[in-house]
């Protein structure tokens, strides 16, 4: 038997543990039951749970959870167009989030995939700083994807 101090109270029978419990207003958890003989412990259980529902609710709030975000390009860009694309992959980069760059084609444009594999690498180049390359440039159906992680 353990008190609510920590300290040991020896081996006592279930009726003596539970009389000692209730004169002091607490409850009797059994701590380890395949233990033998089995150790009880004195303590406020209400507190317990709400001492420990607080500690999960503080790890909760340290944890950053990470998104995706997706800038969606086409092939035949224009260096404007293209520059404020990169600046929002950028602005989610600084945030923490992932960002998936995605080509999309449509028509003959499939013809000719290098051309989104170069502003795919072009769109790497101008964030190497802050990002770097999870995923590499893959063609899946009409689109070519790639996907960014902040440093």
């Amino acid at each position: 038997m353990i008190d609510d101090k920590g300290e040991q109270l020896g081996v006592l029978s279930p009726k003596e543990a539970l009389k000692i419990a209730v004169e002091r207003g607490l409850d009797m958890v059994e701590v380890a039951p395949h233990a033998r003989p089995p150790v009880c412990k004195i303590m406020d259980v209400g507190k317990y749970k709400y001492e420990q529902s607080k500690r999960e609710r503080e790890a909760r709030k340290k944890q950053h959870i990470i998104s995706v975000k997706e800038v969606k390009l086409r092939p035949n860009i224009e260096d404007h167009d293209f520059n404020v694309k990169t600046r929002n992959a950028i602005r989610f980069l600084e945030a923490g989030d992932k960002v998936k760059v995605t080509i999309m084609f449509r028509g003959r444009e499939l013809s000719h995939p290098e051309l989104g594999r170069e502003l795919l690498t072009r769109v790497a180049a101008v964030v190497k700083d802050m990002a770097t390359v999870e995923k590499n440039p893959k063609l899946e159906g009409k689109n070519m994807t790639m996907i960014l992680s902040p440093k």
